[in-house]
């Protein structure tokens, strides 16, 4: 891997960001992030964006590109933060703020109503159902808000908020991703 990546569209299509090859972190694909973002073309433009365990920087990059007003890259790593940093700078992607703090933590305060998040951690890690249940129980998603879910292939939505419903799945190799939208408050399952 050269640990470089690219924005598939938008104003900063074709731009290559940098990212330090810090284990296990594993940027969206190209296509998946593709397909995300068609599927998520009347979301986008506008919206507050939340990238949990943002890595490379991939979605939320790509999100500003298409028109997020505010992105928020939540990463614990000083030195994917100070990545994340140079990249921002790079691309004068003045709607990025880069938060490092873990992701746990950092959804434990108040939150502030997103319409689309990013969640793609650590996998095999058992990160994805309690970070939704986080983002819902602590006021991080607005009435319709759309969550997008990357973890391994076989992983099952099973125990996320009750008011949540798939929309749309895919795989590419290991990597199975899911988008959600939020329907209303509720109880868990």
């Amino acid at each position: 891997m050269k640990n470089e990546i690219r924005i598939v569209g938008g104003r900063f299509r074709r731009r290559k960001l940098k990212f330090p090859g810090t284990p296990g972190l594993r940027p969206t694909p190209d296509r998946v992030r593709e397909t995300l973002f068609n599927w998520l073309r009347n979301d986008i433009d506008g919206a507050r964006c939340l990238d949990l365990y943002a890595g490379s920087g991939a979605l939320g990059f790509e999100a500003a590109s298409r028109g997020a007003a505010k992105v928020v890259q939540v990463e614990r790593d000083a030195a994917v933060c100070r990545a994340l940093e140079q990249n921002r700078a790079l691309l004068n992607a003045e709607a990025v703020e880069i938060v490092q703090a873990e992701v746990g933590r950092f959804l434990a305060g108040a939150g502030q109503p997103f319409e689309v998040v990013f969640l793609d951690p650590p996998f095999h890690q058992g990160l994805v159902v309690p970070c939704c249940r986080a983002l819902e129980e602590n006021g991080w998603l607005s009435s319709r808000a759309k969550i997008y879910l990357e973890a391994e292939s076989n992983f099952r939505l099973e125990g996320l908020p009750e008011n949540w419903r798939a929309l749309r799945a895919g795989k590419a190799g290991e990597v199975g991703y899911h988008l959600c939208e939020r329907i209303s408050s509720g109880s868990f399952s």
